[in-house]
């Protein structure tokens, strides 16, 4: 019997991580025989670290997911450089640039986002384009561009005070450039922070060289000048990147007639209207997932490659619990679940505690005595005490005022001021659900320093917060080995 012709259109980290998991299931290609579709030239990388290589804390092939000879290596047709711009449904085809047609038994959209280019008077040329000293921020050749323009203390505004933004913000202030973000509403990262946290976290940025314009947005763009503000203010600005939201890349779906909202419609099996074709990640819209974020995508990603191989036919996505970490030099943020919840919400027991002066910021939102949202800004011992209640979904312990300072733990944990304290259950890189006794049973078999842990288990290949903490148990078990 031949091997099912399985399409993914898209290279990028959910692209990526498909056909990692399709060859983890099927090592040989006997039940698939898998073709990927890349847009850009490059390898498949991390994006979610293309902060740090703006920062220059990481070098640009530090972030990539697969050498040159991965696609050789594991029997995978890989096509880069190339688009998908047309499709047809009932050949079962898929179209490309190159004039080049590939077909199809299962087809998967792994096709991403794009940036969002706010309708702001001279930001964008006729062609759709930024304009010359615009740069949207999404890729690896976008932050080669801006670091290009971007002369050491020259002046960056940042359109967008979201996650991303803030990172390149933080990036770049680390470079020594003058920093301002616009950001149109109240307070920063107003989706999954409150006002208070957004305010403490603007002053911990701050100290660290940003200036903010909140409230605000930008009205006019002037090459070699600047921003006209809304307001009536001035941004003088030799460079402006763009952060301010993305769309989901759902163009050829729609032309091919399958069924589209803000993203591809999927179900539970990750299917669209069309039971041939399926769509994974920031193009995927599923009830249970937001979009931008890796943890649901590479769940995503494993539920599919269940489905594809034919390994487990039951398998079905049924939604991420998602906890959001900003990933910038010297400041420690954490949000999880229902964080906007106030004091009075009818069922919502919500304690917080604030200390602006040394940028610290926690709040904890409790439902029939289970964690259902929390912010930690500066509190990282509350961070991880809070994020495995979250997870476990056990009771919170009765002084809440020591769980708000991570000094209480779950029912049955040990304290873990150190790697030898922490339960083996205890989930270490989110991302990937590796947890420490993963990390044991890795390193006992060899794997003993953090590359070689993250080749094994893929922790610290996700966002990247979890290096620390896996750096520290792998010296911890060197130690005791």
């Amino acid at each position: 019997m031949s091997p099912r012709k399985v399409v993914v259109l898209g290279y990028g980290m959910a692209g990526a991580r498909l056909a990692d998991e399709i060859r983890q299931r099927d090592p040989k290609g006997e039940r698939v025989a898998l073709t990927v579709i890349g847009e850009e030239t490059h390898a498949a990388y991390n994006r979610v670290l293309l902060s740090a290589v703006l920062a220059g804390t990481m070098r640009p092939d530090m972030v990539r997911l697969h050498e040159g000879d991965w696609a050789s290596q594991h029997g995978i047709d890989l096509r880069t450089g190339v688009t998908a711009v047309g499709l047809d449904r009932v050949k079962r085809h898929v179209e490309l640039d190159d004039g080049s047609c590939v077909d199809y038994d299962a087809l998967v959209f792994a096709t991403g986002a794009k940036p969002w280019l706010p309708p702001v008077e001279g930001l964008v040329l006729d062609d759709g384009m930024p304009a010359p000293g615009v740069v949207a921020f999404r890729t690896l050749d976008d932050c080669d561009r801006i670091l290009d323009a971007a002369k050491v203390g020259a002046p960056v505004a940042v359109l967008g005070g979201g996650l991303l933004g803030l990172e390149a913000a933080r990036g770049l202030a680390g470079r020594g450039n003058l920093v301002t973000v616009v950001h149109p509403a109240g307070h920063i990262m107003e989706r999954q922070l409150d006002a208070g946290a957004g305010q403490v976290l603007a002053r911990s940025l701050a100290e660290h060289g940003i200036d903010f314009r909140l409230g605000t947005s930008a009205a006019r763009y002037v090459p070699g000048d600047g921003l006209k503000l809304d307001d009536g203010s001035k941004v003088h600005a030799d460079l402006v990147v763009i952060s301010a939201g993305v769309r989901a890349q759902t163009g050829l779906a729609v032309d091919a007639g399958i069924e589209v909202d803000r993203g591809i419609l999927v179900d539970d099996a990750l299917r669209t209207s069309d039971g041939r074709i399926h769509a994974i990640g920031d193009v995927a819209q599923h009830p249970g997932t937001v979009s931008g974020l890796v943890e649901p995508a590479w769940q995503q990603a494993a539920v599919l490659a269940d489905l594809l191989t034919g390994e487990d036919v039951s398998s079905r996505y049924r939604g991420t619990q998602v906890v959001t970490k900003l990933k910038a030099r010297g400041i420690d943020l954490t949000a999880i679940g229902e964080a906007h919840a106030e004091a009075g919400d009818t069922g919502a027991e919500v304690l917080c505690l604030t200390d602006p002066t040394r940028g610290r910021y926690t709040k904890l939102v409790i439902r029939e005595d289970r964690v259902t949202g929390a912010i930690m800004l500066g509190a990282p011992d509350a961070a991880a005490t809070i994020t495995q209640l979250y997870d476990r979904g056990v009771p919170v312990p009765t002084d809440r005022l020591a769980v708000l300072l991570g000094r209480a733990l779950p029912s049955g944990a040990a304290p873990a001021s150190s790697p030898a304290d922490l339960p083996g259950s205890t989930v270490v890189c989110r991302c990937n659900s590796v947890t420490k006794g993963r990390l044991v049973e890795a390193f006992r078999a060899g794997a003993t320093d953090v590359s070689e842990l993250a080749s094994a288990t893929r922790a610290t290949t996700g966002c990247g917060s979890c290096r620390d903490a896996v750096r520290g148990i792998a010296d911890w078990l060197a130690t005791t080995s």
